[in-house]
């Protein structure tokens, strides 16, 4: 197992939200190795609760004064009553792992009004993996644990993509047509990392714009897909308006989008750096507890930049390219960023392995990039 960069909270219940697979279960193993545990993904566990919450304190040993783990808490929404009346009552430390934050904020569930923190799980990092990384093999099977260590991560993916984003949501109540929504997921797709066209994946999935919308929540309640916001604040000129749609892991991504004679593999290599991308900036975002809110830039002259971050630290802008050739033109929109936002540190991640300055612009290569955000960005 990778040691991961997440850090246990010192002494407080807390929430531990991520999509299913990115490593919670083993990381609240290793992180709380005595700790009582429920797995509500157990079908006698997941009845027993569902029936009767109350039953939780009867399966706590009185003289337990350690850690709880809850695996997958929104299975049994009702326990959270219980968890809270635990942590007044007995002083049980609880660490509720969870892959749909939002159903539960829905549902108007108890959630322990302040008496436990919030805490995200994103897949493997390169600085997790270590000498284990390679640029390549991320972005063709994403940094998901399994998918990192098995001999054949395809199958795992394809396995994950049919028993998870398909199967799991028809048998959750989350929407009762599968052949429309996996025609969905596949048109989506196409969307990855590219402004959202809600009509137009409506259009090509035979479905009505409404339906369209409730499926994107569906994959956000569950953690699948990001909408990353344009940037607008105090906007000098036109902008874009419409987020970016993304699925939250690179080879997730390339799972579910369609192969066949008229789709070249690497028609989605752009797409899967940009999330691989993604994926690294919200972990160390999160991680770290940096406090930066995660957007892009577009112009309607298609004058465009990757990601902006904007918070406590500053603004970032960084535009991803996964060419080793870096042209002069390819800095024009981190260039027109810093017209608009002078104070803007700018970086330029690219697939080659020189690093130099340029119009007030960083030019890193992603292999030194990714393993140390922190540094590169933060200049430490």
């Amino acid at each position: 197992m990778y040691a991961r960069l997440l850090k246990r909270p010192d002494r407080q219940s807390f929430f531990l939200f991520g999509p299913r697979g990115t490593g919670k279960t083993a990381w609240t193993q290793d992180a709380m190795p005595g700790a009582v545990r429920f797995d509500l993904l157990d079908g006698r566990v997941y009845g027993r609760l569902l029936a009767n919450p109350a039953l939780l304190e009867e399966l706590i040993p009185a003289s337990h004064n350690g850690w709880v783990v809850i695996d997958e808490v929104q299975r049994v929404p009702a326990v959270l009553n219980e968890v809270h009346r635990l942590i007044e009552s007995r002083r049980l430390l609880f660490a509720l792992t969870g892959s749909s934050a939002r159903a539960l904020r829905r549902q108007g569930v108890n959630l322990l009004a302040g008496r436990a923190l919030t805490r995200f799980m994103h897949p493997l990092t390169a600085h997790e993996l270590g000498s284990d990384f390679d640029l390549r093999r991320a972005m063709r099977f994403g940094c998901l644990p399994f998918a990192w260590t098995t001999e054949t991560p395809d199958d795992y993916l394809a396995a994950y993509t049919a028993t998870y984003l398909r199967e799991e949501v028809l048998q959750e109540g989350l929407t009762r047509n599968l052949a429309a929504f996996s025609r969905f997921l596949e048109a989506a797709s196409f969307s990855q990392a590219s402004v959202l066209n809600m009509a137009a994946i409506a259009r090509e999935s035979g479905i009505g714009p409404k339906v369209a919308e409730g499926y994107f929540t569906i994959l956000e309640d569950l953690l699948i897909a990001i909408r990353v916001p344009p940037f607008t604040r105090r906007a000098k000129r036109r902008v874009v308006l419409h987020p970016k749609f993304f699925v939250f892991d690179a080879g997730v991504f390339r799972s579910v989008r369609p192969q066949g004679p008229l789709d070249s593999p690497e028609e989605a290599d752009g797409p899967a750096l940009e999330t691989l991308v993604l994926q690294h900036l919200r972990a160390w975002n999160d991680y770290g507890d940096l406090g930066y809110s995660i957007h892009y830039w577009r112009t309607p002259d298609d004058d465009e930049v990757d990601f902006v971050l904007y918070g406590p630290r500053g603004i970032v802008a960084i535009e991803v390219k996964r060419s080793a050739r870096i042209r002069h033109e390819d800095l024009k929109g981190l260039t027109r960023f810093r017209q608009d936002y002078p104070q803007a540190r700018a970086f330029l991640l690219h697939a080659g392995s020189r690093r130099w300055h340029e119009s007030g612009v960083d030019i890193v290569p992603l292999e030194q990039a990714l393993p140390d955000l922190d540094s590169v960005i933060h200049d430490r």
